[in-house]
């Protein structure tokens, strides 16, 4: 079977690499030369765990090839999945006109039978407008569906590896069985289901996580005020296997290049509908506001931030990437910067990111490792739960400073409370009174 992957970002050449390594042949398009050309190189613009190995070994096995020219991608195709992006609008919607883009270029040069698979998230009933878009430029029979993705940043190459399901929205038997093949090394549950149930299962997951997400921090927020233990609660209703302990994380809210962009999606989507309830403009306003509620909250414990050097330990949105998009520092560094501190930040991983995004504020200062990021600190904010900063053992000699306590923030409850006044800070974690 031969594959082609048309968008060569994040979701795309993750899944060229993984098809390859089924010992599919695989070519991967793009109409940005300079991208194809580091790619051929096994070089790609962002940082993901074991995705460059993956791609050296496929191209060196000749199983995965990239090219800028549609014609010599897809004219062998028996799959073209289409994985470009789909950004939001000014207005939450999806901008589709890159997936209709790349299925007009894509169709004069439609094998016959082939099957074009839209990989994108895309709301409902996008695929019917894909395929009278492709049926305007070719006259070759074909087939429609949608595989959405379910990959995490971080761990997109093991997730592609071992996925907890694949769904499979399509409506033609042959179509189905073309891409039940296409996942049959994988140990996943294939579910087959409508185009339609398919697209909103992507935006239905992510909304979830998310939901949990934010109602945990409200739960928090409670704690606060109740003398209650967030970590405690979450312990004790853990066990109702309806709950489980899984997947709590109260903190500065959720972030990254999906949770925010799909929330508000689904907003605009029941927006369009008419719907008379719309919960996830709710959901996204509770996100929003999380992060400026927990800065001034900290702000008050700690005696204000003016005059005090703060070490930001995390700048990325979460750990084993270097994607910034929605990341809590977005908000918090400005945010101390105005407030009169002195911001000095860290990352294993997203420094020079961080850089051009925070270009305008000349007085943000960065650190190449965390001993010198929390020298000197009045305050070290421990925001994103990297393992470099985690494991770090922090030291009594840096908590030592002039003019009063030295204070540590765990936004994430990732530390031992006792360890961390052991080292002469004083401990403030998220949901605790």
């Amino acid at each position: 079977m031969k594959i082609s992957v048309i968008g060569t970002g994040f979701v795309g050449v993750v899944t060229a690499a993984v098809y390859a390594s089924f010992g599919f042949e695989v070519v991967g398009v793009d109409i940005d030369p300079q991208k194809i050309k580091l790619l051929k190189q096994s070089v790609v613009p962002f940082y993901e765990p074991g995705l460059t190995e993956l791609l050296t070994a496929q191209q060196a096995g000749g199983k995965l090839s990239f090219t800028t020219e549609y014609e010599d991608a897809i004219t062998a195709s028996d799959v073209v999945v289409v994985a470009v992006g789909t950004p939001s609008k000014e207005t939450g919607e999806a901008d589709l006109k890159y997936v209709f883009s790349a299925c007009e270029s894509l169709a004069p040069y439609l094998k016959s039978g082939a099957v074009v698979v839209v990989k994108s998230t895309v709301p409902p009933g996008t695929l019917h407008e894909v395929t009278n878009k492709i049926k305007a430029h070719t006259t070759v029979p074909f087939y429609t569906a949608s595989v959405p993705e379910f990959l995490k940043e971080g761990t997109a190459v093991a997730d592609t590896l071992h996925p907890d399901r694949i769904v499979i929205g399509v409506t033609e038997d042959a179509a189905f069985e073309v891409l039940k093949t296409l996942h049959e090394s994988l140990s996943a549950p294939i579910v087959r289901v409508s185009p339609e149930s398919a697209q909103l299962s992507k935006y239905a997951a992510n909304a979830y996580l998310a939901t949990r997400i934010t109602f945990i921090n409200q739960i928090a927020a409670l704690c606060e005020t109740a003398n209650a233990n967030i970590s405690e609660v979450i312990e004790a209703m853990g066990y109702d296997a309806r709950i489980g302990h899984h997947y709590w994380y109260p903190g500065f809210g959720y972030g990254g290049s999906c949770f925010p962009k799909d929330v508000k999606e689904l907003a605009a989507y029941t927006r369009k509908i008419q719907l008379p309830h719309n919960f996830f403009e709710f959901l996204d306003k509770l996100n929003e506001d999380r992060a400026l509620s927990l800065l001034t909250q900290f702000g008050k414990k700690v005696g204000g931030w003016s005059g005090k050097k703060v070490a930001v330990l995390g700048l990325s949105f979460k750990p084993h990437t270097d994607d910034m998009r929605v990341a809590p520092s977005l908000i918090l560094v400005p945010y101390l910067i105005k407030a009169g501190a002195q911001v000095v930040g860290y990352d294993p991983k997203a420094t020079e990111t961080a850089k051009k995004l925070f270009a305008e504020l000349e007085e943000v200062e960065y650190a190449d490792t965390i001993e010198s990021a929390v020298s000197e600190a009045a305050v070290v904010l421990a925001l994103i739960e990297w393992p470099e900063i985690t494991t770090h053992e922090f030291s009594r000699s840096d908590a030592e400073i002039s003019g009063g306590t030295a204070w540590f923030i765990d936004a994430r409850n990732q530390f031992d409370s006792a360890k961390i006044a052991a080292a002469g800070y004083e401990y403030l974690g998220v949901g605790q009174a």
